[in-house]
Order: structure tokens, then C-alpha cells, then sequence
């Protein structure tokens, strides 16, 4: 199989560092983006400190990509935030930081890497979303609405780069122990567990296969659609 150029956002932590080990696993070369500092040592990963949402950063990262690599195969918008706040308590700074980080941050990172996808003969665009926005849950308003416009945006990318042999897809995950969800109580993660028809908790590793599928030479046609977990619709 050959070596492909990866690039996942978030990299540090959580589901960004799972997919960082697991393509570094099957041998591919591996750019990370993150607001803090990796652990993870390998000749085929390059770590890159950037915010995502600030548009400097993100030009830095792909000029220094394109005079390394020279191509890139697959972008993965990984990094993320959220603000559990009921709608009327919620900050307004609070909705501006996770509107930037969420679909600013995933619109930029799109954007800048068109350029080096289209070198690509797979060209791959995966955004992460969340069953936040189909499940419309209560207190997640700033969040849901972040995700729900990087949902949009992937498709209306799909329709548009698609004659550039580029496919945009998304996933939207059901709750997994991560970092992202760990101030939320144990009753609401159960409460939302029980609206899924797969009545459990989702591991990094469901994540890994939704993303592989989509990676797929054979998924070629598989353009402007999104996954979420756990049987949610």
C-alpha cells in the first residue's frame, strides 16, 4: 500500500492522538496540528503548534507541509471544543470561541488544502461532527450549531471540489471517554446513550473505522455524507 500524507487537527489528545498512532501503525506519514504539544515520537510524524482558527497558523502549517511533502492525500478536522451551558447562561465569548475553533478552524483548514489534495489520487476531506446536532440535546446550543455548520459546510465542499477528485465526508460521533465530554455528568451521557439504538458508549476505535472506510480507494464515490454513531438518523 503506498505511503500516504495524513494531516488530523487536535492531534494531541483524545480521538486526534487514537488516529495519529493508528495511521503511524499502517506506516503512512502523519502532520499533527495542536494548540499544545505531542508526545508522540516517530520519524514519520511532524507536529505543528497552531490554532486551528487563526488563518497565519494555518498558512505556516501548509507552506511548511508543501516544502516537505510536497502533497497531501488526507485532512482529517479533528480539533474541537465545547461548553455545556443551558442556552439563556450561556457567554457570549463562549459561543465566539467554539464557532471559531469548530467550523472557523475546519472552514480554514479546508481551504488552505485544496492545493496539495489536488496532487493526490485519493484525495480525502474527513470534518468530525457530533449526534449533538441530530439529537438537538439541550445545553449543547453553541456546540450543536458549531458542528451543524462544519455538517453543511462538508456538504456544500463535496458538491464544489468534487471535480477536483477531492471527496468531503464527515462523522459524527456518539459519546466516547474523551477529555471533550469528561465535565459531563454520568445521567446526561446515560440519558443520551439510551436515544441511540446501539445502547453503549462508542470507543476510538468506531471512530478508526468509519475514517478507514472513507479513506478506501473503492469509496471514490462516496462524497458530501455524514456517519454518526450508535444508530442515530
Amino acid at each position: 500500500m503506498q505511503v500516504r500524507n495524513i494531516m488530523i487537527t487536535g492531534a494531541s489528545r483524545g480521538i486526534g492522538k487514537a488516529l495519529v498512532e493508528h495511521f503511524l501503525a499502517m506506516g503512512d506519514t502523519v502532520i499533527g496540528v495542536s494548540r499544545s504539544r505531542s508526545d508522540i515520537v516517530s520519524e514519520n510524524y511532524h507536529h505543528f503548534l497552531a490554532d486551528v482558527a487563526t488563518e497565519a497558523d494555518a498558512k505556516h502549517v501548509f507552506t511548511s507541509v508543501k516544502k516537505q511533502l510536497g502533497k497531501l492525500d488526507v485532512l482529517i478536522n479533528n480539533a474541537g471544543i465545547a461548553r455545556m451551558n443551558a442556552f439563556a447562561l450561556t457567554p457570549v465569548s463562549n459561543v465566539q470561541e467554539i464557532m471559531n475553533t469548530n467550523f472557523m478552524g475546519t472552514f480554514i483548514f479546508c481551504q488552505k488544502a485544496i492545493n496539495l489534495l489536488r496532487k493526490s489520487p485519493n484525495a480525502r476531506i474527513i470534518n468530525l461532527s457530533t449526534v449533538a446536532v441530530p439529537l438537538n440535546l439541550a445545553g449543547e446550543a453553541a456546540y450543536a450549531a458549531s458542528k451543524s455548520a462544519v455538517e453543511t459546510l462538508t456538504r456544500i465542499m463535496a458538491k464544489e471540489i468534487g471535480s477536483f477528485g477531492i471527496t468531503c465526508n464527515a462523522i459524527g460521533p456518539s459519546p466516547i471517554a474523551t477529555q471533550l465530554i469528561s465535565g459531563v455528568g454520568d445521567e446526561k451521557i446515560n440519558k443520551l446513550i439510551q436515544q441511540q439504538a446501539i445502547k453503549k458508549m462508542a470507543t476510538v476505535e468506531d471512530v478508526t473505522n468509519i475514517v478507514d472506510f472513507y479513506l478506501n480507494p473503492n469509496s471514490h464515490m462516496v462524497t458530501g455524507q455524514i456517519i454518526y454513531l450508535g444508530g442515530i438518523s
